[in-house]
């Protein structure tokens, strides 16, 4: 993993991972809780809805030097005044894997799709 971004859209609010992966692999699901990887302690996250982010790449290289840290892992992008996010917060890197809490307004409908290098989740502004 080498960034993580975000978007506005007419219909939906768009999280990107990139990645140094061709075809990252993800998975992505509604959750009551995310936790953080190795302690399992909750993250806080602010919103009516959590989906929990993990995507098949880690935010290190392989002589485990950073290929990604943020500056605030409770405030990954600033989402002030998206209709639908409300925080996306750092869950951890570990075993090949980086997760991600993403609180969004409501369990709205997603889709997560692949470009090259990259990961994207779109989350609907409404059912």
């Amino acid at each position: 993993m080498t960034g993580i971004r975000s978007g506005r859209h007419e219909h939906f609010d768009r999280l990107v991972i990139d990645t140094h992966l061709a075809d990252g692999g993800y998975h992505v699901r509604y959750a009551d809780e995310v936790t953080y990887v190795g302690s399992g302690e909750p993250v806080p996250l602010r919103g009516g809805a959590k989906l929990f982010v993990m995507a098949y790449s880690p935010s290190y290289d392989e002589d485990f030097d950073p290929t990604y840290e943020p500056a605030d892992p409770a405030e990954v992008v600033d989402v002030t005044g998206y209709r639908t996010f409300r925080q996306v917060a750092w869950a951890g890197s570990w075993e090949g894997t980086t997760d991600l809490g993403l609180g969004v307004r409501a369990r709205l409908p997603f889709r997560v799709f692949t470009l090259p290098d990259r990961i994207v989740v779109d989350v609907a502004h409404q059912w």
